[in-house]
């Protein structure tokens, strides 16, 4: 529960239900790789993860790699080291603009104090907490946000006059959920991007880290079941958040706001105040671990090896601390702008992660041993297609995260076939 709900960030609520009410099931490929991707995550990779980091005493993703393969200088954990905290950063702006509209929605306060006022909220309680208090926060707001996306569309459903009164108000909006009827989303592109998102999952630090810390591999498969019930039930629930709420309102100025108009409209405000809580929560689970791992990462992988003395708990906590506020002062930078989108920024990020990291782990947990070398030119051959994929718009036809992750998984076959593993 608590993996997933540190997955399912302010996109769930927000950009995914947004992104149905404007064009449909146009994002079903999306939600198909999702599922498939969070299933494999769970049987592939959390069992070999779980008992490797364990046996190499790594206590991070960058350290792990860096350990099993053999990389004595460094320079893979350093540069994963910057490669999560770029990414993250993007990701957390994510969740301050998520924050920004439902501040802005529930106050009348400008857009921009409430970024700052759900960031700082956020910055107060992960420095409150460590890593397990982290766990244990996104454990039960994980089920607040279950139960909160489960009740409205169903609530919806009933108050609009069921499936006849919503395939009405479908075809006033030319929006159908026959994807015959959209040969766009049928385009091979398309289903490839959709699909692709999938691939990110064995990548996503603030994901697989919390598979290092189960308590035993015997456990896995009690939380295989109940991620995966979780992970299909939410997606569900919010396509019908985007669908219903094409029922319940005609035209709304932002379709990313559509889950926070519907809560208003549909419940008292007791109700209400409840369901808002789940929001905020999805945007606090997420950004919190987000941030524990940038923290972790930072004071793990990069101050201990950079500062070569003796360093105390204080020393390495305040390290942290201060990463986490410059983390926090550039992803409110990003995320000022009103018309920023919650998916837009998320897609960038997944895409990074998954796209450097993904074809790395899958290949360290099935490979005795590789080349440290091979590794860290893949990883930046792979940051680099992002980035230029990204930047360069070619993002809008293919989602960047599949040349990203088939050049990361090209490079290391042909480095790994011709370059042989060396301690």
């Amino acid at each position: 529960m608590s993996a997933q709900a540190s997955d399912m960030s302010g996109w769930l609520l927000l950009g995914l239900p947004g992104a149905v009410y404007l064009s449909g099931l146009k994002q079903v490929w999306v939600i198909i790789g999702l599922i498939i991707g969070t299933y494999i995550n769970w049987k592939i990779v959390a069992p070999r993860l779980r008992m490797q980091t364990e046996e190499h005493e790594a206590l991070t993703i960058p350290t792990f790699i860096s350990k099993k393969s053999n990389d004595t200088k460094g320079y893979v954990k350093t540069f994963s080291a910057i490669v999560i905290l770029f990414f993250f950063t993007i990701y957390s702006a994510s969740g301050l603009v998520s924050n920004g509209k439902l501040f802005e929605s529930l106050l009348g306060i400008d857009y921009k104090l409430g970024v700052l006022v759900g960031g700082g909220t956020i910055i107060f309680y992960t420095f409150l907490g460590g890593y397990l208090a982290g766990v244990w926060t996104d454990f039960f707001q994980g089920i607040l946000m279950f139960f909160a996306i489960i009740i409205v569309p169903v609530t919806a459903y009933f108050v609009v006059g069921g499936s006849s009164a919503i395939d009405v108000a479908m075809t006033q909006k030319h929006i159908s959920l026959n994807l015959l009827k959209y040969p766009e989303a049928l385009s091979i592109p398309v289903i490839i991007s959709g699909l692709g998102w999938g691939l990110g999952y064995f990548g996503q630090p603030h994901i697989i880290v919390k598979f290092m810390s189960i308590k035993s591999v015997n456990e896995l498969w009690k939380a295989r079941l109940i991620a995966m019930v979780w992970v299909i039930i939410s997606l569900v629930c919010s396509i019908a958040i985007g669908i219903t709420g094409i029922a319940l309102f005609k035209n709304v100025q932002d379709p990313e706001k559509i889950f926070i108009y519907m809560i208003g409209k549909l419940f008292n405000p007791w109700i209400a105040g409840i369901l808002y809580a789940a929001i905020l929560s999805a945007i606090m689970s997420t950004i919190s671990a987000q941030l524990l791992v940038a923290s972790n990462t930072l004071t793990e992988d990069f101050y201990k090896y950079i500062v070569k003395r003796e360093k105390t708990n204080k020393e390495l906590i305040w390290v942290g601390r201060i990463c986490i506020i410059i983390i926090f002062i550039i992803a409110t930078l990003l995320s000022m702008n009103p018309n920023s989108e919650v998916l837009s920024l998320v897609s960038y990020a997944w895409a990074g992660f998954g796209a450097v990291f993904s074809p790395v782990i899958l290949f360290i947990l099935y490979k005795k041993e590789m080349n440290w070398k091979n590794i860290l030119i893949s990883m930046v051959v792979a940051t680099i297609t992002v980035i230029f994929w990204n930047q360069s718009g070619l993002g809008k036809k293919i989602y960047e995260i599949v040349p990203g992750f088939l050049v990361n998984m090209f490079c290391l076959y042909i480095l790994e076939k011709f370059i042989k593993s060396k301690k």
